[in-house]
């Protein structure tokens, strides 16, 4: 019998301009520049979002959440969040750990890591241990090296007991 183990990859990209909120993680991170999206533009919830919905055979995050949906309009990234995991739940899986990075010029992320990960643990009742948030800079290369935008990855692995 094949072991009930999956692994899902989400990747999400926004991109960044002034005087918007930046929302990273489902925190308000103070800047002068925040990502611009349908939703709040969370992209580290956007990527764990389709890590999980990849992992568990589930499609997307546009397939679950269209940008064409006024509904969605605005909508705080912890409620989409947590729809997410109501149907990881209803399939039978549990969350494993979940490893990310974001990719961000500026500010620096590792001040608000463990507020982050604190968010995340409440809005998915996870350990706060099975979370791992990581972030880098491109060197300034690229779109995110230019402060133009922001991307995150993540990694998830679920499981059925």
């Amino acid at each position: 019998m094949k072991p009930a183990i999956k692994i899902g990859y989400g990747y999400d990209v926004h991109q960044l301009a002034p005087q918007v909120d930046f929302w990273l993680g489902g925190i308000k991170i103070p800047h002068t520049h925040g990502a611009i999206g349908h939703s709040d533009a969370d992209v580290l919830i956007h990527a764990i979002c389709d890590a999980l919905l990849g992992a568990a055979n589930l499609r997307d995050i546009g397939f679950h959440f269209s940008d064409k949906d006024s509904k969605y309009k605005g909508i705080d990234s912890k409620i989409l969040l947590k729809e997410v995991m109501n149907l990881i739940d209803e399939k039978g899986f549990k969350i494993g750990n979940i490893d990310t990075t974001i990719c961000l010029q500026e500010p620096k992320i590792g001040p608000y890591i463990e507020d982050i990960k604190t968010c995340l643990s409440e809005v998915m009742d996870l350990d706060k241990a099975d979370i791992s948030i990581k972030a880098t800079t491109t060197e300034t290369l690229g779109f995110v090296g230019k402060k133009e935008g922001v991307a995150a990855h993540a990694v998830v692995l679920i499981y059925k007991d």
